[in-house]
């Protein structure tokens, strides 16, 4: 077998081995050894990796030479000695025939000079290390004294023997609004007056001269020409080359040279002070005598300062507490005792007698070791502002139209009477609404509304206790509590005010008005809080108006009721959503016609149809409105459900009606008229008219077929709104008419500044007009002023031929009535 040396090249300074692909050893160069590791023999048939450790770990790249997928594998610098001579080697492995062929060359050479030149690196690092470390020591020394020179409020310098600055510090600088730059070289006669910097020159040659440090005030100018006085320091010192110079560090001490001056003058200033100052100063000794009164005190107190001096404060000033009127203890003797300040509000019982209010305070005078020499009394005459405070504390509290208290201390006093009740104890709250307040407002103004809430408002008062609490809680609104009040009793009151009130008459001008009130009555019970107990009585007056206004309605559980109130939102609003409203109509017939109208079914021509609401509940069932529209009124649903009757009128009308409306061009050739409710609600509804204007021509309704009905009470109730509304609604062309009118002088008043078009009269008249003459008078009026002004009637409630014959025979333009006709569906089809 021929050796590798004999089938490739191998240089001979390099040593080689041959290894087969399971590690062993097959073939060695004869001086091998040397390279092996801690002079262990290489023998043919071991493991390479014995004698060669370096590479342990490396079998992965060994086996990749042997597939072909790596070249080959060098490691370099592989020591195997240092002392006393160190020894180096490198190692190539390659793959030759499927064998691996290490190769091992001495590089001891090589990495000797590598080592010396790293050193020499290192040594020529550390020199300049040092270097650079000399430098830092160095550079942040000169920060050091630049920092400290500069950050020094004192001013510093350094002249040369000739008085020539070579240094001087940022305060300087500052001082003398001069940069080190411009003045460097250059003497004091520089920039310093003549004669200033002739006496500093005299200064600096003596220390140079004597070489002894001097201490000494210089009065020098700074560039504002402001004299500032200077505590300098200057001492001798040599430069770096031996030459003699003088430093110099100074303090202005200009405020210390003004100190006696300022002193004095702030004493003059303040006997000035305390002379002309409006409140009344006073100063003691330690035993509580006067040493001093400035005029103010002498005018406050009435006494003289030259009387007072000397006299005990106790015999110069009294003070009394306000509401104890109990005299107050020495003030100096208060702060000796208790060694506090002294501030409260007191009233003053001045030498003449006479009482001012008064805030005083009393201010210990300490001396330098902190005892107690006197005192100083300062007294002010705070008898306005006592009385502002009081009305603003007053204004807080009550309201100003009526004096009486307001919302917010009702409320409080309620806290108070809940907080403080006993088992034994049992309080009333009322709560009050005026009826028909808006007729006073809208008619004669806000003026007249205010006077009568005044007058009112006394009449409450002289109809409760003194006990009572009484408060306007808002608007028309009123509150009282009857404290110590079973129901029984609050009932009696709740009584004697109604009773009162219906009595009453307020008259403005040439105008009298009877005016009601609807009551609440709210028993206190414990286990409740302020708002729940408002809500309770509201909810009775509430009740109470319900029931026809001008009564009284006692709270037992109205948990019910309210518990059906919130079930009857819950079907409006489902109503709204999903369609469940019916309509329904009635015919208002003409009476001009000569026909028989008792239960007439046919279909009526040249007649007007007013449109009824009916809900549908969620068992199927028609609800009437009378079920429904209260909580609807109260929730303020009315608008939606308002808005829900017009779109669904219109759309039918479009829908069935199309053909008879296209005729109708003016009120005067409209077939049919159609009625539609409107609630006050939609009175306040600022887009409404915006709405229906919408509506008109979405659906191509002529305005003369559609009249709109508002009820007396809510065109009263909203005189100003409901004009301007009824008068928006006719410049669309719309017809209005007023329903339930009942004949009052204030009544008409309204009607003759309202432009509608048809009265519908209230039907109580027209039940009864046969047999009550009173009644039949009523509506005879009621028709001959309406026709004198242009308006049409209609009656309601023509029950029977007696009814219509007399309807006929006063000359009413309509009627209406279950006996004429009873509502039908509106629209089936």
């Amino acid at each position: 077998m021929k050796t590798i040396k004999e089938k490739i090249l191998i240089t001979d300074d390099t040593e080689y081995l041959v290894v087969a692909d399971n590690l062993l050893i097959i073939e060695t160069s004869p001086e091998i050894n040397k390279f092996a590791d801690s002079n262990i023999e290489v023998t043919q048939g071991e493991d390479i990796r014995l004698t060669f450790p370096e590479l342990i770990g490396a079998e992965d790249y060994l086996n990749n030479i042997l597939l072909g997928q790596q070249k080959s594998l060098e490691l370099k610098g592989i020591a195997r000695s240092e002392e006393p001579s160190p020894f180096y080697i490198d190692l190539y492995i390659t793959n030759f025939e499927g064998l691996l062929i290490v190769l091992l060359i001495d590089s001891t050479e090589r990495m000797v000079l590598k080592q010396k030149l790293l050193q020499q690196n290192y040594e020529n690092i550390i020199l300049l290390s040092k270097t650079q470390t000399a430098l830092s020591a160095l550079y942040e020394s000169e920060q050091r004294f630049q920092i400290f020179m500069n950050n020094s409020p004192a001013v510093a310098f350094i002249k040369d023997y000739k008085g020539r600055y070579v240094y001087i510090n940022a305060a300087y600088e500052r001082k003398f609004n001069l940069k080190s730059v411009d003045l460097y070289m250059k003497t004091d006669f520089d920039f310093l007056p003549e004669e200033t910097a002739t006496q500093v020159s005299k200064n600096d040659y003596h220390v140079i001269s004597t070489g002894q440090t001097l201490q000494l005030f210089e009065t020098v100018p700074t560039p504002d020409g402001y004299l500032r006085h200077w505590l300098v320091f200057k001492f001798p010192c040599f430069g770096s080359k031996g030459e003699r110079l003088v430093g110099g560090v100074a303090v202005e001490v200009t405020e210390q040279k003004l100190l006696e001056q300022q002193l004095f003058e702030e004493k003059e200033l303040a006997q000035v002070t305390l002379k002309s100052i409006r409140d009344a100063v006073i100063t003691t000794d330690a035993y509580g005598k006067v040493k001093y009164l400035n005029p103010a005190a002498e005018n406050l107190i009435g006494w003289s300062f030259s009387f007072a001096q000397g006299k005990p404060i106790a015999k110069v000033f009294q003070v009394v507490n306000e509401s104890t009127r109990e005299v107050v203890q020495n003030p100096v003797e208060e702060i000796l005792i208790h060694n506090t300040d002294v501030r409260e509000e007191y009233s003053l019982i001045t030498h003449s007698g006479k009482e001012i209010s008064i805030d005083y305070s009393v201010e210990p005078i300490h001396a330098q070791n902190g005892q107690f020499v006197g005192a100083v009394i300062v007294l002010k005459d705070v008898t306005d502002e006592r009385i502002l405070a009081k009305q603003l504390s007053w204004q807080a509290t009550h309201d100003d139209l009526t004096q009486l208290f307001n919302r917010t201390e009702f409320e409080r006093c309620l806290e108070l009477a809940l907080n403080t009740r006993t088992e034994k104890q049992q309080h009333a709250l009322l709560f009050l609404d005026l009826d028909r307040f808006k007729i006073v407002n809208d008619t004669c103004g806000h003026i007249a509304g205010d006077e009568l809430l005044r007058q009112i408002s006394i009449l409450f008062q002289d109809s409760i206790r003194c006990s009572d609490i009484l408060a306007r809680l808002g608007g028309d609104e009123f509150g009282i509590l009857l404290k110590d009040c079973p129901k029984q009793s609050a009932l009696k009151i709740a009584e004697t005010i109604l009773r009162r009130v219906q009595e009453f008459r307020f008259v403005w001008q040439d105008k009298t008005f009877n005016i009601g009130v609807s009551i609440g009555l709210a028993p206190i019970k414990a286990n409740t809080t302020i708002t729940n107990l408002l809500n309770v009585a509201d909810t009775a007056c509430y009740v109470a108006k319900n029931k026809g206004r001008d009564c009284i309605h006692v709270y037992q559980d109205e948990q019910v009721k309210v518990e059906n109130g919130m079930h009857w939102i819950t079907q409006i609003n489902q109503a709204l959503e999903n369609n469940r409203f019916s309509l329904y109509y009635q015919p208002i017939v003409s009476t001009s016609n000569n026909k028989s109208y008792i239960n007439h079914t046919d279909t009526y021509e040249n007649t007007h149809f007013e449109v009824l609401l009916r809900l549908i509940d969620h068992k199927g069932k028609e609800v009437l409105p009378m079920a429904f529209i209260p909580t609807a009124e109260r929730y303020n649903l009315m608008p939606a459900i308002d808005r829900w009757v017009i779109s669904r009128v219109f759309t039918n009308l479009a829908a069935y009606k199309k053909e008879e409306l296209s005729h109708c061009h003016s009120k005067d050739d409209c077939g049919c008229i159609y009625a539609i409710n409107l609630s006050g609600a939609s009175l306040n509804d600022e887009y409404f008219v915006e709405y229906v204007r919408d509506q008109l021509i979405l659906h191509q309704i002529p305005p003369q077929a559609i009249c709109f009905e508002i009820t007396e009470t809510v065109a009263v109730a909203n005189f100003i709104k409901a004009t301007n509304f009824i008068r928006a609604l006719k410049e669309l062309g719309c017809r209005f008419a007023l329903d339930d009118f009942a004949s009052s002088i204030s009544s008409w008043n309204y009607i003759k500044n309202m432009s509608i078009d048809y009265l519908k009269i209230d039907g109580s008249f027209i039940k009864h007009i046969v047999k009550d003459k009173m009644n039949m008078a009523m509506v005879e009026a009621i028709n001959k002023i309406s026709h004198l002004i242009g308006i049409e009637t209609i009656a309601k409630y023509v029950e029977n031929q007696e009814i219509l014959d007399t309807i006929k025979l006063i000359g009413v333009d309509y009627i209406q009535g279950y006996s004429i006709a009873k509502p039908h569906p509106l629209f089936v089809g």
